[in-house]
């Protein structure tokens, strides 16, 4: 029976740091927003301790902000910090782009098609769903490295960039970053190592040039919550 119930409260756990992560991602959760626990925790249907489990888990990721006294908030990355996380983004996805050149399976090349393909049919919506749908582009390509230490990392720089173009960036060209995805995928397809690589590179610094303006704006937390608690089957 114990156990059972530790089962469920970790599936809900998780249901809850995907709702949260997916708000921020989507920029409905904007940088410096307060994230209280009870406001949370009413709107998704949970304790204040499996709230609290996916704020701790947020702030290891880098997007949540743990403050002493004043509760958690969205992270707000400076624009210094967004050029450190560019720079070390550089070299670990040049990595992913070689470990995986011509290495891909037709099943992975034909999901990452897919995916492309899902991206050229948003790039038409909404600006957050584009850049969330580009960052899964790449934490997706790292996932098929099969190297973990890769993977997390990518990850965690990826939701970490989101924020500095939610804070700093230009709006997102999204027909731009299909068209850039769709060459590098050639190039791995094609075991053009170092074309890959530099195309991965020269993707990577466009982006880089997007984050540049600050954006105001924010939302109450319970409403922006709503749909993520009815997607994860909270609330």
């Amino acid at each position: 029976m114990r156990s059972e119930k530790s089962k469920s409260n970790g599936g809900r756990a998780q249901a809850v740091h995907r709702a949260i992560k997916r708000a921020i991602l989507d920029k409905a959760l904007g940088p410096g927003v307060k994230l209280p626990e009870d406001s949370i925790g009413e709107q998704l249907g949970v304790s204040r301790t499996l709230v609290r489990e996916a704020l701790v888990r947020l702030s290891e990721e880098g997007l949540v902000e743990l403050r002493p006294h004043r509760g958690a908030a969205v992270a707000t990355p400076s624009l210094e910090e967004g050029h450190h996380l560019f720079i070390t983004r550089f070299a670990l996805e040049r990595l992913v782009a070689e470990t995986l050149s011509g290495r891909l399976t037709k099943e992975q090349a034909h999901e990452l098609a897919e995916h492309i393909a899902a991206e050229e049919a948003a790039r038409h919506g909404q600006d957050a769903a584009s850049i969330r749908l580009a960052g899964e582009f790449h934490t997706l390509l790292a996932s098929m490295t099969g190297n973990a230490t890769l993977i997390r990392y990518v990850n965690e720089l990826v939701s970490r960039s989101s924020l500095i173009l939610a804070l700093y960036g230009r709006p997102h060209s999204s027909e731009c970053a299909v068209s850039e995805h769709r060459e590098i995928l050639d190039a791995l397809v094609a075991g053009e190592t170092s074309r890959a690589a530099h195309l991965m590179v020269q993707h990577l610094e466009s982006i880089t040039t997007r984050a540049v303006l600050p954006r105001d704006g924010q939302n109450d937390i319970r409403n922006v919550l709503a749909r993520y608690a009815t997607a994860e089957g909270l609330g």
